[in-house]
């Protein structure tokens, strides 16, 4: 579970449960401080991301589900990252950079991290994306662009545009749990 800015490691648990409530639980802490908010990378600008911290951050994540794999004894075969706005970015960025890290993701208000420069193979992966269609942060067309490059890549996405802004809806933890139970990882990962 990767939370937005200001949030912290507890924010998304109640969203967590609510999507399955048997699901064993990672939540982690940006520890990038904006001001006194949690993030997980900096960013230059509100939708400018700092590219150099970003990968930086996301290699760090990644290292941090691979060292909770081995103290926790889990399989990253089985891990669905879950994130939300900032938490979804980086979660993005995961599947760009890392993909062995999970078998897929729910990204609920994402929008294109970066550009790889290595072109990743997400065949296998699964990923449900939410966008809010009056976000006044994220524009639905950047979020559309990130489906696609996921897809060219490989990845199955599902992409939902929702009624909604930057804020969860009912309807997201509809859509997501709905997601989660059918199409979430190929069964011999989970």
């Amino acid at each position: 579970m990767l939370h937005g800015t200001g949030g912290d490691e507890h924010s998304l648990l109640p969203l967590a449960r609510a999507l399955d409530g048997n699901a064993a639980l990672l939540s982690a802490r940006g520890n990038v401080l904006e001001g006194s908010a949690p993030r997980f990378f900096r960013r230059l600008a509100e939708g400018v991301f700092d590219e150099q911290d970003l990968i930086l951050r996301t290699n760090d994540l990644a290292d941090f589900v691979d060292e909770a794999a081995d103290k926790y004894g889990f399989d990253r075969g089985q891990v669905i990252v879950v994130g939300y706005s900032n938490g979804a970015n980086i979660a993005a960025s995961l599947l760009l950079l890392r993909p062995e890290s999970a078998c897929g993701a729910v990204l609920l208000r994402a929008m294109v991290p970066l550009q790889p420069t290595t072109l990743p193979n997400l065949i296998g992966k699964h990923v449900l994306m939410l966008t809010g269609e009056f976000d006044p942060i994220l524009p639905p067309e950047n979020a559309q662009r990130l489906a696609t490059m996921l897809r060219q890549y490989g990845a199955d996405v599902t992409y939902e545009l929702l009624r909604s802004g930057h804020e969860l809806t009912r309807r997201d933890i509809e859509l997501a749990t709905e997601w989660l139970a059918s199409t979430a990882c190929p069964p011999e990962n989970r």
